[in-house]
């Protein structure tokens, strides 16, 4: 008899792990992924990365979440299947998937490349799909996706470890580029050694930018400056430090998603310097005017990419040898570890093993 194919093993079912309600606590989960169409890639799921929005979603503490609601938006693994009009991928292909699945695909964002920015952009879980039904991410072991919103993963990237940047590797590439902070001999500071701040370090560093790793951790220093390569760090408790720093900064990229004051912060910009949110605090930040006056400084916000983008953030972190630092975890361990990722306490991603340990 001939063995079935994986197709035929999973016909349009799909099996993960799923938060039921607010308490956030994840357990197995059967359910359905929509067959695939035309312009579809289906692809077993080999990796997914865990972000600090899958566990605010778990809880509903963003008040949007849909249960039963199955996080991961960090997703990597080989395409199993092809609907009969895609182009771009082919069966075997390592591919990924990041925040979102759809778009309007008419808006002013998304003929410019901008997806992430349209008004009915489709997020990858906890949301309606065209369809009407809803999505599912990548703590599961098969996802169908548009063949747009589909990343390919150059060979030389190693899966588990590249699954980060589809998620915490965009949100800082994009800023770097769209500021034009990308240049040799610029200096940019990055607050927060996390999973975002980590990867902002090594894109800058293979920009060719000078790295000021601004933190409130003294014990981070080593780690940034000699595993990380940033060419300098601040303690942004010691005032001290903060005031010999004072605008010698083109650009600061924030990944803190914390409350936090920003004033010491706009004080490290240069005139016509910027600086660029991309953590979520879940409170608004109180912002002082004046200092911004008085050095036509900017702050903005920016958030992951368009797919074009995506992809160039891909191609660039293999051409760079750029990758997550990770700790790779088993499927049955993720409950655990959304505990450890309320106390920081990963260094810096952390990344399930769906292909080796997701047990149906």
């Amino acid at each position: 008899m001939a063995e079935k194919s994986y197709e035929e093993e999973h016909p349009a079912k799909a099996f993960g792990w799923a938060a039921r309600d607010q308490s956030g606590v994840l357990s197995p989960f059967k359910f359905s992924r929509r067959s695939t169409g035309e312009k579809d890639v289906r692809f077993k799921v080999l990796f997914c990365g865990i972000c600090h929005s899958d566990l605010h979603m778990a809880k509903n503490e963003w008040g949007t979440s849909m249960y039963p609601l199955v996080p991961g938006h960090e997703i990597v693994g080989e395409v199993t299947e092809v609907g009969s009009k895609v182009e771009k991928f082919k069966v075997g292909d390592k591919v990924g998937v990041g925040c979102m699945v759809g778009s309007c695909h008419s808006c002013d964002s998304c003929n410019n490349d901008l997806e992430n920015y349209c008004p009915k952009m489709i997020l990858t879980y906890s949301t309606k799909y065209h369809d009407g039904t809803t999505t599912y991410g990548g703590y599961s072991d098969n996802m169908v996706t548009d063949e747009h919103f589909v990343v390919r993963i150059p060979d030389n990237l190693p899966l588990d470890a590249a699954a980060p940047l589809l998620c915490a590797g965009i949100t800082v590439y994009s800023p770097l580029r769209f500021f034009n902070l990308d240049k040799p001999g610029m200096h940019v500071g990055v607050v927060g050694l996390g999973g975002l701040g980590h990867v902002a370090v090594k894109f800058a560093k293979a920009m060719g930018v000078k790295v000021t790793v601004i933190s409130t951790s003294p014990k981070k220093k080593q780690e940034a400056l000699e595993h990380l390569g940033a060419d300098s760090f601040l303690v942004s408790r010691d005032q001290d430090e903060m005031q010999a720093a004072m605008g010698t900064m083109d650009g600061v990229i924030d990944t803190v998603s914390a409350m936090h004051p920003i004033l010491p912060l706009i004080s490290l910009l240069k005139t016509q310097g910027k600086l660029v949110l991309v953590g979520a605090p879940e409170k608004p930040l109180e912002l002082p005017v004046f200092p911004l006056l008085m050095g036509r400084k900017i702050v903005g916000g920016s958030c992951i990419g368009g797919m074009k983008e995506t992809q160039e953030m891909i191609d660039f972190a293999a051409k760079n040898n750029i990758t997550a630092d990770i700790e790779v975890i088993s499927m049955d361990y993720v409950n655990t570890a959304m505990e450890r990722l309320l106390k920081t306490d990963v260094r810096y991603r952390f990344v399930i093993d769906i292909g080796n340990t997701m047990k149906s």
